[in-house]
């Protein structure tokens, strides 16, 4: 089974990598872009993730994987995501926009899109080891 790699944005003060770390999974909700959605739609148990804060901290901070996808709901699909660690060097937006590697993502191109699809090279970039 092929897996792919997303970006999750998250802003920290309404749930943090921490918050994740703590509950240990969650349901990810809350997204009402049309491509966001589909994002989740497509997501695969397996699949591996980082989470993005937002706001004032613009950076990745986390990973983890999905766990399980309901979505017999098109608007509203139910991804369930299992915490993973913390990334020991945050990659910052800043960073990110730097590098070529992610010169035609979504992530750069379209900067509000909350899900976002990456490579394997661009998820090894900002998860790391």
């Amino acid at each position: 089974m092929f897996s792919m790699d997303y970006l999750l944005k998250t802003e920290p003060s309404v749930y943090s990598f921490a918050n994740l770390e703590k509950e240990k999974t969650t349901i990810w909700d809350g997204v009402t872009n049309p491509v966001a959605v589909k994002n989740l739609r497509g997501m695969k148990t397996g699949d591996r993730l980082v989470i993005y804060h937002t706001g004032d901290e613009k950076s990745a901070v986390g990973t983890a994987t999905v766990e399980s996808v309901d979505a017999s709901d098109l608007k509203n699909p139910q991804v369930k995501i299992k915490a993973g660690r913390s990334i020991a060097q945050p990659k910052t937006l800043a960073e990110i926009k730097s590098e070529k590697l992610f010169a035609d993502s979504p992530l750069v191109r379209q900067g509000r899109l909350s899900v976002v699809p990456l490579s394997a090279a661009q998820y090894q970039s900002l998860a790391g080891g």
